[in-house]
């Protein structure tokens, strides 16, 4: 299946944030995990603890503040809707502590460090 550019722009600012948890010690669980309410893209895990990242790619800062605008209560419901639906595939993870941020990526030419917002 061919990727559109926006796609591939997206595999390669999720592939970016990714590096940066595994160094951090997170260990991937999901990416790209979709269900009839949306997609994870990336679920992470340490022990005890779970790591929700909505991944947004940006050339530029424009009008929507690199992606943050999108992170509203709707977008927010359905993530939880999405999350319900993983962990009732892998209750194994019930008992974990979940925390959501989400990576503002920006694309090259830039080379502006990865910000992070958590949700709380």
């Amino acid at each position: 299946m061919t990727r559109t550019p926006q796609q591939r722009q997206g595999d390669w600012a999720e592939q970016r944030a990714l590096r940066l948890l595994h160094q951090r010690g997170w260990r991937l669980l999901a990416r790209q995990w979709r269900c009839r309410w949306g997609e994870l893209d990336l679920l992470l895990g340490k022990p005890g603890r779970l790591l929700l990242v909505e991944v947004k790619a940006r050339r530029r800062c424009g009008a929507d503040g690199w992606g943050v605008a999108s992170l509203n209560r709707r977008k927010w419901q359905r993530l939880a809707s999405t999350y319900s639906c993983w962990l009732a595939e892998h209750p194994q993870h019930s008992g974990c502590s979940l925390e959501l941020v989400c990576a503002l990526v920006p694309l090259p030419p830039l080379r502006v460090p990865v910000r992070w917002i958590r949700w709380s």
